[in-house]
């Protein structure tokens, strides 16, 4: 029987702190590090989805049908342009979902128990959380084995970390004993500012923060246009690499005996 995957949970309430970019750019580097790997796209606004290349036209199937129990989860995969990496698209009718499945008794596990069966054969899903704690989000918490917090160094941030991380003993208390956070991801950096170097700083008096630091560079911003991971668009960019160097961080920390595979540009 195939190894069960490991699963993360790309979470952050706050919007445009950087969630849908890490979500497509490490699971890119996870799969150019051979590790076949699945993203999740648990947004109605669907940009991880088209951040890979799958545009809405083109979405027979999506996270919404499958959360509905009208599709298995595995009917829903789409093969991206990057070799070893697929996803489970959304459109805006995922936001339906949560309304339609509010009175469902199951309806904080639909993610958990649709993913678990079908994600046989991946190493690592990476699940796009919405910007709220609300139902989609708490679902991925609930499937997810570990939370990556993306988090811009900016003057509320750690007001907006203290309440991810209430809800996430929440959901351990209530649903999943063994969801552990893995780490903080400082993104789009600017170092010439006191500011960042202060938030920062408070931030790693606090939690576990990633070494790898994500810059703002133009090239993260770009890719998403032309529907390819940074990886691909231009893999020399300061963007790129501080994903692939995030994501050489995760497999360190998940590394078998032996030599780990280094995600190559």
């Amino acid at each position: 029987m195939a190894p069960s995957p490991l699963i993360y949970a790309v979470a952050n309430q706050k919007g445009g702190v950087g969630k849908t970019t890490t979500s497509v750019n490490l699971a890119a580097s996870l799969a150019a590090a051979e590790k076949r790997t699945l993203l999740v796209d648990c947004d109605p606004q669907g940009n991880a989805s088209s951040g890979v290349g799958v545009r809405r036209p083109s979405i027979e199937r999506s996270l919404y049908d499958v959360l509905i129990g009208r599709s298995t989860l595995r009917e829903t995969v789409i093969s991206t342009s990057v070799p070893r990496l697929d996803v489970v698209p959304a459109t805006q009718d995922l936001v339906a979902a949560e309304i339609e499945l509010v009175d469902a008794p199951d309806r904080a596990t639909k993610l958990r128990d649709a993913l678990r069966p079908h994600a046989t054969g991946y190493e690592y899903v990476i699940l796009d959380c919405p910007p709220s704690l609300g139902l989609l989000t708490l679902n991925a918490l609930v499937a997810a084995d570990r939370v990556l917090v993306p988090l811009q160094c900016e003057y509320y941030a750690l007001e907006g970390l203290t309440y991810l991380m209430a809800t996430i003993d929440r959901v351990k208390a209530a649903f999943n004993p063994d969801l552990g956070v893995e780490g903080i991801v400082l993104t789009m950096y600017d170092g010439r500012t006191s500011l960042t170097h202060q938030v920062a700083d408070e931030v790693k008096g606090h939690f576990k923060v990633f070494d790898s630091i994500i810059p703002r560079n133009v090239k993260l911003s770009e890719a998403p246009s032309h529907g390819k991971p940074v990886l691909l668009y231009d893999a020399s960019s300061k963007g790129a690499q501080g994903y692939l160097s995030l994501a050489r961080e995760i497999l360190e920390v998940n590394r078998p005996k032996g030599k780990v595979a280094r995600p190559r540009p």
